[in-house]
Order: structure tokens, then C-alpha cells, then sequence
């Protein structure tokens, strides 16, 4: 597949050099997105994201764009499909921009549209049980009466951004977003405009995961394919599907890193099924 074939060149989020924070972030809707930045000249300079303004720093909102820049790495229209998608699971970005040999800002590429690409490749006709059991590393939970202090302390310890939500039977609830806990922490209505700061965190601190969860999430069983994920992912266009059994307990989580690095570890044994025949050489 060539990237042309996939990049996007109109309705990209654009912003500028004097724009505030809290401004730009207004535009967009997961910590996974991004702004890209240009000068009046019209000349890239950067992208500005919620993940490494927000998450991993934590900038004010009233700070200006050229104090929040983000400098990614570049994709060109010759590099292979697999390190593009090493690219993006690096960054922790779903948007990246793309250039020409002379450094020409020609557009951007989405995992999104990678994962429309993958829709119809037969690799990832295997069922999802496979990939949860390999990548199983103990599912991350949280019950709906736990406080949003729990909650925060869980995503820092574990570096996470989402924790599903469950009750006391351990079923599903839903799902919670460190990206959107931040974006409440950050909103007005916590602002000192509205009483005392102080009292506010803590009353926010002690407030119930339930208030703050979103109960829309995508479930599949593990029996299913990888590929209904991928479907399930670009149609919804929701980051992440949660694997669950028939009573709605929930056994994994497959997300759009997963997919990428999948597609990667694939195209790495193929390479070294390649030199087989070279090693059955040497052995003669």
C-alpha cells in the first residue's frame, strides 16, 4: 500500500503560533489527537497534543501554542507501512504529519485510516483470544464506587489512560478516561470563579467513579476475529474494544496500539521466514 493512498490534505485541525491552550484543546476530543501548528508564513513548527500538554505535563490553559509545541517525528510517502505504525505507537499520537523528499508539508495520516487499510487484510482473520492471551499482562479494573482519587492513583502507578469500570459482581460498567478527568480538573466550573479551589479538588477527589464513566463501550467476545475489532474501531471511531464473556465479565481490552503492533510483529516474522531458505543453505 502506498501512503498516498491514505493521506489526508483538507479539514487538518490548524492553529497558530498565538493561540492559547485552552483554546486549541477545545478542538479536540482524546488525548491521542493533535493540532498541527504553522507560523504566518505558513511553515510547519509542530503539533500540540492533550497527551504531552496534559498527561505528561501539565501546562496552563492560558499558555500560548509556541510554548507547547511538540516536535514529532516526520513521515515520508517512501517509508514502509510498518514504520509508520512504529511511529505512531512511539509518539502516542493518532495523527502525524507527512512530508516530500524537500521537506514540503503534504498532509497528515491517521491511525484510523492505517486500521480502514487493514479492514481487508487477511492477517488479521484470527481470533481475538489470541491476541489478549499473548498480551496479557493482568487486566486493570476499577469498581464504579471507587473514588476518582483510586481512579488517578491507578493511572499514574500504571501508566495507563483508560480503566475499565466494573461492578461488585465484576461485570462491565465502562469505561474511564484519564484524558477526560483532566479536562474536568481543568474546566471552569472548577475554577476559583466558582468557590474555593481547595475545596472543590477535594470534593472532586472523592467523587465516585460512576459519576464520570462512560457506559457506551464496545464489547466483542474472545472467539471473535481481530478483524470485527478493526471494524468496530473505524465505524465507531472509538480507540478501543473490551473483550468480554457471556456474562459481561470483562477479559482484555483490544486498542489500536494493539492492532499496529500486531501488523508489525507480523511483517517481522515474515521477514525472517524470508531467510529460511538461506539458513536450510548453509546447513547442506
Amino acid at each position: 500500500m502506498r501512503l498516498l493512498n491514505i493521506l489526508k490534505e483538507n479539514d487538518i485541525i490548524k492553529v497558530s503560533l498565538d493561540d492559547h491552550l485552552s483554546h486549541v484543546l477545545a478542538k479536540l476530543s482524546t488525548s491521542h489527537d493533535a493540532a498541527f501548528v504553522f507560523d504566518e508564513k505558513d511553515k510547519y513548527m509542530g503539533i500540540v497534543s492533550p497527551y504531552f500538554t496534559m498527561i505528561k505535563t501539565s501546562l496552563p490553559g492560558n499558555a500560548k501554542v509556541q510554548h507547547c509545541l511538540t516536535h514529532t517525528a516526520k513521515i515520508y510517502l517512501n517509508y514502509p507501512l510498518s514504520k509508520v505504525c512504529e511511529m505512531f505507537i512511539q509518539s502516542k499520537i493518532h495523527y502525524l504529519p507527512v512530508f516530500s523528499p524537500e521537506e514540503k508539508f503534504l498532509g497528515i495520516i491517521s491511525a484510523r485510516r492505517i486500521l480502514s487499510y487493514f479492514k481487508d487484510q487477511p492477517i488479521f482473520r484470527v481470533k481475538i483470544e489470541e491476541i489478549i492471551r499473548k498480551r496479557w499482562q493482568g487486566l486493570i479494573t476499577v469498581f464504579e464506587d471507587d473514588t476518582i482519587s483510586r481512579a488517578i492513583h491507578l493511572f499514574k502507578e500504571k501508566k495507563i489512560s483508560k480503566l475499565i469500570v466494573i461492578n461488585q459482581e465484576r461485570k462491565l460498567k465502562g469505561i474511564l478516561s484519564y484524558y477526560d478527568l483532566i479536562r474536568l480538573m481543568i474546566s471552569p466550573k472548577h475554577s476559583s470563579h466558582h468557590g474555593k479551589r481547595g475545596s472543590e479538588k477535594i470534593s472532586f477527589y472523592n467523587y465516585r467513579v460512576k459519576n464520570f464513566e462512560k457506559s457506551y463501550v464496545l464489547t466483542l467476545s474472545k472467539d471473535r476475529l481481530l478483524v470485527e475489532a478493526i471494524n468496530l474501531i473505524v465505524s465507531k471511531k472509538i480507540g478501543s474494544v473490551i473483550i468480554v464473556d457471556k456474562e459481561r465479565h470483562p477479559l482484555g481490552i483490544i486498542t489500536t496500539r494493539d492492532i499496529l503492533r500486531f501488523y508489525i510483529d507480523n511483517e517481522k516474522r515474515n521477514f525472517f521466514k524470508s531467510l529460511n531458505p538461506f539458513k536450510k543453505i548453509f546447513k547442506k
